[in-house]
This record gives C-alpha cells, sequence and structure tokens, in this order.
C-alpha cells in the first residue's frame, strides 16, 4: 500500500513538472479568443466526465446535448458584449428548464426527474462556473493588476491550498473532517486555508515589488482564506459526485490525478466567487 502511494505521489509530481509550464504559456501569453477556447475545452472534457459518471453507472440519463451546447459557447464569450453576456447567463438556467421539462414531458417515460435534476446540475457546476476563468483572464481592476496577475491567485488558492492540506493531513491529521472523503482531516483543512494565505501573500509581494500591482496584504490574505475555504468545499462536492457513483476517480486523463474534473474539482467552486472578490481589490 505505502509503495502504491509513492508511485502515484511520484507520477502526480512527473504530471504536475510537464503540465505547469504549459498551463503557465496559456495563462501568460494568449489572447482573449485562445483563452475562451482553451476554457471551453477544458468545459468539454470535465462535462463528459460528469455525464460519464452518471450514465457509465446507470444512476441517470442526463441530456447531455444541452451541456456540451454551453460548453462550445464559451468559446465565444469575448464576441458579445459584457450587457448582452450577463444577460445570457442569467437566461440559461431558466432556458434549460423549459427545454428539460418539455423533454421529460415528451419522452414516454425515457426520462426522469433525477436526469432533469442531474442535468441542470451539470450546467451549473461546469459551464456556469468555468467561464469565469475567461473572465478572470480579461480582467482589469487598475493599479497595473489585470487578468493575468490575477489568475494565479485563483490557482494558489485551489491547488496551493490543495498541496498543504494533503502533506500537513497526511503527517499531522488525527481527526476527521467529513464521512464524504474519509482521508481528509481538520487539521489539513486548517493547514489548506493557512497555507493559501502564506503563499498569496507572498505572490502578492512579488507582484507589488515587480508590477507596482498595490495589493493590499491584509485584504488578499483575508480573500485567499475565503477562497481556499471554498476550494475545499469544491473538492468535498466533488467527492460526493463520485461517492454517489461509486467510482475512485472521474477519468484517468491525466496520470496521478485521475480526469479532468478530478484536477479542477475546487477551481470550479473559486473562479466565480474569485471574479466577484478580485473587483474590490
Amino acid at each position: 500500500m505505502e509503495k502504491e502511494k509513492r508511485a502515484k505521489t511520484i507520477k502526480r509530481t512527473i504530471t504536475g513538472v510537464i503540465a505547469l509550464p504549459v498551463l503557465a504559456v496559456i495563462l501568460i501569453f494568449s489572447n482573449t479568443i485562445i483563452m475562451d477556447i482553451f476554457t471551453a475545452i477544458i468545459a468539454v472534457i470535465s462535462m463528459y466526465e460528469y455525464f460519464h459518471c452518471f450514465k457509465s453507472t446507470s444512476k441517470a440519463n442526463p441530456s447531455q446535448y444541452l451541456g456540451y451546447i454551453y460548453c462550445v459557447l464559451i468559446a465565444f464569450t469575448h464576441f458579445v458584449d459584457d450587457r448582452l453576456l450577463k444577460n445570457i447567463l442569467i437566461a440559461i438556467i431558466p432556458i434549460s428548464l423549459v427545454i428539460l421539462f418539455a423533454e421529460l414531458v415528451l419522452s414516454k417515460g425515457k426520462k426522469t426527474f433525477k436526469d432533469v435534476a442531474i442535468t441542470i446540475l451539470g450546467i451549473c457546476y461546469i459551464p456556469l462556473m468555468i467561464i469565469y476563468l475567461s473572465l478572470i483572464r480579461s480582467m482589469d481592476v487598475g493599479h497595473n493588476l489585470n487578468g493575468i496577475i490575477l489568475v494565479w491567485f485563483v490557482l494558489i488558492a485551489s491547488w496551493g491550498s490543495d498541496v498543504f492540506a494533503y502533506f500537513i493531513g497526511r503527517h499531522f491529521g488525527k481527526h476527521k473532517l467529513t464521512a464524504v472523503s474519509p482521508n481528509k482531516t481538520v487539521e489539513g483543512a486548517i493547514a489548506g486555508v493557512v497555507g493559501a494565505i502564506i503563499l498569496g501573500i507572498l505572490y502578492a509581494i512579488l507582484c507589488n515589488t515587480i508590477w507596482n500591482a498595490g495589493i493590499n496584504y491584509l485584504l488578499i490574505g483575508l480573500i485567499m482564506a475565503v477562497l481556499s475555504i471554498i476550494g475545499q468545499i469544491g473538492d468535498l462536492a466533488a467527492s460526493c459526485i463520485k461517492r454517489y457513483c461509486e467510482i475512485k476517480d472521474f477519468s484517468e486523463l491525466i496520470p496521478g490525478h485521475g480526469g479532468m474534473l478530478d484536477r479542477i474539482d475546487s477551481i470550479i467552486f473559486v473562479l466565480p466567487f474569485a471574479f466577484i472578490l478580485f473587483s474590490i481589490l
């Protein structure tokens, strides 16, 4: 068992070392159109994994086409102005409900209320959350502070918190956090929040020193704490889905990490709240 854990840790590390530079290049150097396409691709892959875990285990029969349409539309985010985009985001849920319940009524028993619920959850969970990756990347809040800088706070709040929680929880964790994810501990959760604050402030110091970003350290510390907690809830939310479907990972797409959704489960929850909180910086 210990050898398996060590092998998995090595595999996770190698994958991270390879993938992180690629991600960095996209986040730093891509224009808004490429960023939107990149976000849409992530959304489509995640949407597939989400739907597949329900269909492959016969837990539900979601209407997949609707989720995929919304994921693909993310690629066109910056082809519409902000006001129209806001109206579209508001309208997606009522439009989806009308379509899905009409499909339910006309399906002659092939669709159930559970299918409608799982589909709506997937739409809220993936495209409506992931789109904020593109929106954050295109932000400009002044003081030399733009989306290229801000998006890294999201990654620190989720992945940085995850790393601290994993290592502290593994070596010092004694109190179980929740039955949803038996390996998570209270000590690990606290370490995740503290780690996110420390890394966030260190990154803010770097930003202020190099780009004169004018970031308030107390404010960014509070924001990182909030985002870390939200990210950990997102991680547990994914665990709830996998536990319901009785699967370990959403897929085996990323060696050592599981599927795309396994890798970004915390980021998904962080993104919309980060978009709101970054506006006060």
